[in-house]
């Protein structure tokens, strides 16, 4: 059996473990093993886990859903924690608080169907909260009276935090500095613990007619991840242009190689046909990249983390 590192003893062993595979845990099913494993039950318990991390200068990622990451093939060095901090309470002004391992997808319906609207427009998109605020998690309504992108940022009111010098201390919108795609958490290694959202009273009828419309569209137009996992878009936006019509335009719907491929349905999803590994999906957005720079001079950046060793 392989020892517990003294830097993690002070952490419960039922939910740590060695050499753990971290495909199971991403949307593409794809990762090798991290040195430790450990499931964080609460917020306390995450900000416990990186402390102890910190303390010893042992390396760690927080993995929530899995999702928008590529693990390398040679798994993770140091501690990987999944975020498993899950409570969440609604109070009667409209005022959600969730600690960050909670998925949006439950959020969205415990609130639609208390009458609250907010968070209806992420019904589909895998992300818990800490990977939402991580990303200001967006979506693109296809109904004509709000076609336009929202983001959580429009519900967002505050978020507890553990910063990067190991201070817990609670954060406003004007710190996180919400962008397309971008927060302070790409530049800081902050870790979100739990987060507040404003929400507004709302038609549970009309509430869950949205969740149907998003639902329909986004099936319509994104590969199913129980059959086709995949990391969801693997490059940055380009306005006014867009990186999957660019990759479509170069024929490239359906190419492959090893099992990663480019999906038939959305050219800026790539998707894991079975046995893909992370070496077939950066030989793929290798190939992607040459094709785009080749034919129109754009060049495409991946917005997806590659985490781990390759």
């Amino acid at each position: 059996m392989t020892s517990i590192p003294a830097a993690l003893t002070s952490l419960d062993a039922s939910r740590l473990t060695a050499n753990a595979p971290l495909a199971p845990y991403t949307t593409f099913q794809i990762g090798g093993p991290a040195d430790w494993l450990y499931e964080a039950n609460s917020a306390d318990d995450l900000a416990a886990a990186i402390t102890a991390a910190r303390t010893a200068g042992m390396p760690w990622f927080v993995l929530g859903l899995g999702a928008n990451v590529l693990m390398g093939d040679k798994g993770m060095r140091g501690l990987v924690i999944r975020n498993r901090a899950v409570a969440h309470t609604m109070s009667d002004d409209g005022v959600l608080w969730s600690e960050s391992g909670a998925v949006i997808q439950d959020l969205v319906l415990d609130t639609v169907r208390a009458g609250w609207s907010g968070l209806e427009h992420y019904i589909g998109i895998p992300s818990t909260v800490g990977g939402a605020l991580w990303q200001n998690l967006h979506f693109l309504s296809p109904a004509p009276e709000r076609e336009r992108t929202m983001f959580i940022s429009e519900a967002f009111a505050d978020c507890e935090i553990l910063s990067a010098e190991g201070e817990r201390k609670v954060v406003d919108a004007n710190y996180i500095q919400f962008g397309y795609d971008d927060t302070v958490f790409h530049h800081r290694r902050d870790v979100v613990l739990s987060a507040r959202f404003q929400l507004t009273k709302g038609d549970p009828f009309r509430l869950h007619q949205i969740l149907q419309e998003n639902l329909s569209w986004r099936g319509s137009r994104h590969p199913w991840l129980g059959i086709h996992p995949s990391a969801g878009s693997i490059f940055q936006k380009i306005e006014g242009v867009g990186a999957g019509r660019l990759i479509d335009q170069c024929g490239l719907k359906g190419f492959r190689v090893g099992d990663a491929q480019i999906s038939h349905i959305h050219a800026n999803i790539m998707v894991n046909l079975g046995h893909a590994t992370a070496a077939d999906v950066r030989a793929l957005i290798a190939h992607a990249q040459r094709a785009v720079q080749d034919k129109f001079g754009y060049e495409l950046k991946p917005e997806i983390g590659f985490i781990g060793e390759f």
